[in-house]
């Protein structure tokens, strides 16, 4: 079986934030089939959606894996689940934790449960500025580079945590 690269973006805006995406990075050390290659630092966000909630802390992760797109998918969602997060019918609302697939090698998948690249990347800094930090010359498929993406947003759109 092959390895393919998958990046996936972390974010949390309730109950200790920074805790909850350094517990989730240390829970993707833990998929079947993946490993971890590289870690964003943390950022911080202004959430999207609704203003009456909590900033976001943010990151990115690097892995190699040997699971299909959907596969991997169906782990990020099991280990949101295990993480704490209970299922809401609010988009862009607060989270405990929040697990996104980003993209995978140069993949290209539009389907009911999942799309690569993950929709609107290329206006969301607290994917990109985290993303920058690993991979700048990554070819996000069908958008340009993570470094050309990140260079089109306001430099103070997220910022770093720690």
């Amino acid at each position: 079986m092959r390895w393919l690269p998958a990046y996936v973006g972390l974010g949390s805006n309730l109950d200790d934030p920074q805790a909850r995406v350094r517990a989730a990075l240390a829970a993707l050390a833990e998929l079947p089939g993946t490993s971890v290659m590289l870690r964003s630092r943390l950022y911080g966000s202004a959430p999207l959606g609704r203003a009456d909630q909590p900033d976001y802390c943010n990151a990115v992760v690097a892995l190699l894996t040997q699971l299909a797109p959907g596969e991997l998918l169906d782990q990020l969602r099991a280990l949101e689940l295990r993480l704490g997060r209970t299922p809401s019918a609010e988009r862009w609302g607060p989270r405990v934790i929040d697990l996104d697939l980003l993209a995978m090698a140069d993949l290209q998948v539009d389907s009911e449960s999942l799309q690569l690249p993950h929709p609107a990347i290329a206006q969301r800094a607290f994917v990109l500025f985290p993303w920058r930090e690993l991979a700048p010359h990554y070819v996000v498929p069908g958008l340009g580079t993570v470094a050309a993406l990140a260079a089109r947003l306001p430099p103070d759109a997220a910022t770093v945590q720690a």
